[in-house]
């Protein structure tokens, strides 16, 4: 299996199959829009503009597992990230990230690119994981790690590196 193996449920409530972005460099966050990380929104949707045009693509999972920073409804969410940050890509149902409940997609995210000293579990909201354009995972960034701090990994993926 591939991160890109997996049908999702976008904010409007419609299946979303990821095997459309094989041969594209993906950008997977848990997000919430009440966090101390939720300005990263501004960040990944400047990713997102600077190199969606070279197969490049960022997708927003809303997450309330993290002190509950996340608990607006679909429109509620998708309304806040545009109004507040521009967002224009791709945002999902609001899913859990951790424990029985986990989305499969992260289950296999985390089994792929476990964290530090090996551990699986996402530890905070903004959590990214970077996919090869073949849907192998490339890389697992903390919560602070900031999206500007990614582009050369961008870059390296674009270029075959």
């Amino acid at each position: 299996m591939s991160a890109l193996d997996y049908i999702v449920t976008n904010l409007q409530g419609q299946a979303v199959d990821l095997k459309q972005y094989l041969g594209k460099v993906v950008l997977i966050v848990n997000t919430a829009s009440k966090c101390g990380f939720t300005p990263q929104y501004k960040g990944l949707e400047a990713v997102y503009q600077q190199f969606k045009d070279k197969g490049v693509v960022v997708l927003g999972f809303p997450c309330n597992q993290f002190g509950h920073q996340e608990p607006g409804t679909a429109d509620e969410i998708g309304s806040f990230c545009e109004k507040n940050y521009g967002v224009t890509f791709p945002l999902f149902e609001k899913i859990d990230v951790n424990g029985k409940n986990a989305h499969p997609l992260f289950q296999h995210l985390k089994s792929e690119a476990p964290g530090l000293l090996g551990i699986q579990a996402i530890k905070w909201n903004f959590t990214k994981f970077l996919i090869k354009q073949d849907g192998s995972v490339f890389k697992r960034y903390a919560p602070q790690i900031a999206p500007a701090d990614i582009i050369q990994d961008v870059e390296n993926l674009i270029a075959g590196k």
